[in-house]
Protein backbone atom coordinates (compact mmCIF):
# COMPACT_ATOMS: atom_id res chain seq x y z
CA UNK A 1 0.00 0.00 0.00
CA UNK A 2 2.91 2.13 0.84
CA UNK A 3 3.62 2.98 -3.13
CA UNK A 4 -0.61 3.77 -3.46
CA UNK A 5 -1.24 7.43 -4.10
CA UNK A 6 -3.08 9.12 -1.31
CA UNK A 7 -6.19 10.70 -1.64
CA UNK A 8 -4.78 14.22 -1.27
CA UNK A 9 -2.32 13.37 -4.03
CA UNK A 10 -4.33 12.18 -6.11
CA UNK A 11 -6.34 15.48 -6.02
CA UNK A 12 -3.72 17.92 -5.70
CA UNK A 13 -3.25 19.32 -2.04
CA UNK A 14 -0.56 19.82 -0.35
CA UNK A 15 -0.39 20.81 3.35
CA UNK A 16 2.69 23.55 3.91
CA UNK A 17 2.09 24.39 7.34
CA UNK A 18 0.15 23.08 10.44
CA UNK A 19 0.75 23.95 13.89
CA UNK A 20 -0.96 25.07 16.80
CA UNK A 21 -4.50 24.63 15.69
CA UNK A 22 -3.74 26.10 12.56
CA UNK A 23 -2.95 25.10 9.09
CA UNK A 24 -1.99 25.98 5.23
CA UNK A 25 -3.23 23.94 2.50
CA UNK A 26 -2.39 24.82 -1.20
CA UNK A 27 -4.35 23.92 -4.43
CA UNK A 28 -2.94 24.25 -7.55
CA UNK A 29 -5.81 24.19 -9.99
CA UNK A 30 -5.36 23.00 -13.03
CA UNK A 31 -7.77 22.35 -16.10
CA UNK A 32 -8.94 18.96 -14.35
CA UNK A 33 -10.46 20.79 -11.33
CA UNK A 34 -12.51 22.94 -14.03
CA UNK A 35 -16.20 22.67 -13.98
CA UNK A 36 -17.85 23.31 -17.36
CA UNK A 37 -17.75 27.04 -16.48
CA UNK A 38 -14.84 26.98 -16.37
CA UNK A 39 -14.01 27.94 -12.97
CA UNK A 40 -12.62 25.66 -9.87
CA UNK A 41 -15.29 22.43 -9.04
CA UNK A 42 -16.91 23.59 -6.14
CA UNK A 43 -16.13 19.95 -4.73
CA UNK A 44 -12.60 20.84 -5.25
CA UNK A 45 -12.67 24.33 -2.95
CA UNK A 46 -14.74 21.67 -0.17
CA UNK A 47 -11.70 19.36 -0.02
CA UNK A 48 -9.12 21.76 0.00
CA UNK A 49 -11.14 23.27 2.99
CA UNK A 50 -12.16 20.23 4.42
CA UNK A 51 -8.31 18.97 4.40
CA UNK A 52 -7.25 22.28 5.80
CA UNK A 53 -9.70 22.16 8.84
CA UNK A 54 -8.58 18.22 9.35
CA UNK A 55 -4.91 19.32 9.26
CA UNK A 56 -5.40 22.05 11.42
CA UNK A 57 -7.58 20.02 14.36
CA UNK A 58 -5.15 17.09 14.25
CA UNK A 59 -2.14 20.42 15.07
CA UNK A 60 -4.07 20.77 18.09
CA UNK A 61 -2.98 17.52 19.21
CA UNK A 62 -5.99 15.59 18.20
CA UNK A 63 -4.27 12.72 16.11
CA UNK A 64 -7.74 10.82 14.61
CA UNK A 65 -10.29 13.19 13.37
CA UNK A 66 -13.18 12.59 10.98
CA UNK A 67 -15.43 15.53 9.73
CA UNK A 68 -19.04 15.51 10.61
CA UNK A 69 -20.72 18.43 9.45
CA UNK A 70 -19.71 20.70 7.19
CA UNK A 71 -20.78 24.20 5.36
CA UNK A 72 -19.06 25.99 2.22
CA UNK A 73 -20.31 29.19 1.81
CA UNK A 74 -18.98 30.11 -2.17
CA UNK A 75 -18.22 34.22 -2.35
CA UNK A 76 -16.11 34.54 -5.82
CA UNK A 77 -15.50 31.83 -8.75
CA UNK A 78 -11.86 30.15 -8.00
CA UNK A 79 -9.73 30.17 -11.21
CA UNK A 80 -6.91 27.67 -12.46
CA UNK A 81 -3.59 28.38 -10.17
CA UNK A 82 -3.09 28.45 -6.84
CA UNK A 83 -5.76 28.45 -4.03
CA UNK A 84 -4.93 28.82 -0.43
CA UNK A 85 -6.80 27.38 2.78
CA UNK A 86 -6.09 28.91 5.81
CA UNK A 87 -7.39 27.10 8.76
CA UNK A 88 -8.27 28.01 12.83
CA UNK A 89 -9.78 25.53 15.60
CA UNK A 90 -12.22 27.90 17.17
CA UNK A 91 -13.08 25.94 20.07
CA UNK A 92 -11.56 22.30 20.95
CA UNK A 93 -13.64 20.34 23.41
CA UNK A 94 -12.56 16.47 24.44
CA UNK A 95 -14.76 15.00 21.76
CA UNK A 96 -15.30 17.88 19.50
CA UNK A 97 -14.25 20.62 17.79
CA UNK A 98 -15.21 23.69 15.62
CA UNK A 99 -12.66 25.03 12.71
CA UNK A 100 -12.99 27.59 10.09
CA UNK A 101 -11.27 28.30 7.14
CA UNK A 102 -10.94 30.66 4.34
CA UNK A 103 -9.74 30.39 1.06
CA UNK A 104 -7.97 32.42 -0.91
CA UNK A 105 -7.06 33.18 -4.55
CA UNK A 106 -4.75 36.66 -5.64
CA UNK A 107 -5.80 38.19 -2.62
CA UNK A 108 -9.49 37.54 -2.56
CA UNK A 109 -11.59 35.38 -0.71
CA UNK A 110 -13.07 32.56 -2.60
CA UNK A 111 -15.02 30.71 0.13
CA UNK A 112 -15.45 30.19 3.88
CA UNK A 113 -16.16 27.29 5.77
CA UNK A 114 -17.11 26.26 9.29
CA UNK A 115 -17.06 22.46 10.18
CA UNK A 116 -17.55 20.14 13.40
CA UNK A 117 -15.08 17.68 13.61
CA UNK A 118 -14.83 14.87 16.17
CA UNK A 119 -11.78 14.23 18.03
Amino acid sequence: MADEESFNDHVGVDVVDAGDGRATVVLQAGDHHLNTRGSVHGGAVATLADVAMGAAVRSAGAENVATIEMKVTYLEPGQAGELRALAQVRKRGRRISIVEAEIEQDGATVAHAIATFTV
